[in-house]
């Protein structure tokens, strides 16, 4: 079985933290309708590219505060559905290899490894460096890809699924034009100077 009935999910994930929680189980059309909800860590049963799709459903915002925002916040999935269809098309021309697996490496480049939480001790507060838990390592990654791609084609004649698929083609070549790449190498070097 394909995913969107044209590109194989047999791809090794190589960095072992990731392992079990990126999930390449093959499925035709990547909507699962939240049946992997009554799981403990139900993320991580849930097939990868259906959360990149989940996560281009919902584009816009960071935080409480909606600073990026771009049109495409309908909550139409058909929508975000035919976006990550045609980007991994889009990266299949590009690149000559299988999009899954290229999209599966730049996951792989952009999740950083540390973070910085606030510390308060004595009524001062210090930033302090903390090792990132697997499942949230996707998770950053997954919106930095979404909200660059977004950031680029916000107010162009560009359209998402081509800017979605330079910001994988990005992470994938390990380039600092990727937002994903440029926010996980600041993150890792804040988290180095708070230690």
């Amino acid at each position: 079985m394909k995913i969107f009935n044209k590109w194989d999910t047999n791809v090794e994930v190589v960095d072992p933290g990731l392992k079990r929680y990126i999930n390449l189980k093959p499925i035709m059309v990547p909507k699962t309708g939240g049946r992997t909800a009554k799981v403990q860590f139900w993320k991580s049963k849930t097939p990868i590219v259906e959360r990149l799709i989940r996560k281009v459903m919902v584009p816009g915002h960071r935080g409480k505060v909606h600073r990026v925002v771009s049109g495409h916040c309908t909550g139409k999935a058909f929508h975000a559905y035919k976006t990550v269809e045609d980007t991994f098309g889009i990266i299949e021309k590009k690149v000559g290899k299988n999009p899954v697996e290229v999209f599966i490496r730049a996951l792989e480049n952009a999740a950083p490894r540390e973070e910085i939480t606030t510390i308060e001790y004595g009524g001062a507060r210090y930033p302090q460096a903390v090792e990132c838990a697997p499942q949230r390592r996707i998770d950053i990654a997954l919106r930095m890809m979404v909200q660059g791609a977004y950031a680029k084609s916000f107010k162009t004649k560009r359209k998402i699924a081509e800017t979605l698929a330079e910001e994988i083609i990005l992470a994938y070549n390990l380039d600092n034009k990727s937002n994903a790449i440029a926010k996980k190498l600041e993150l890792e070097r804040q988290a180095d100077a708070s230690r």
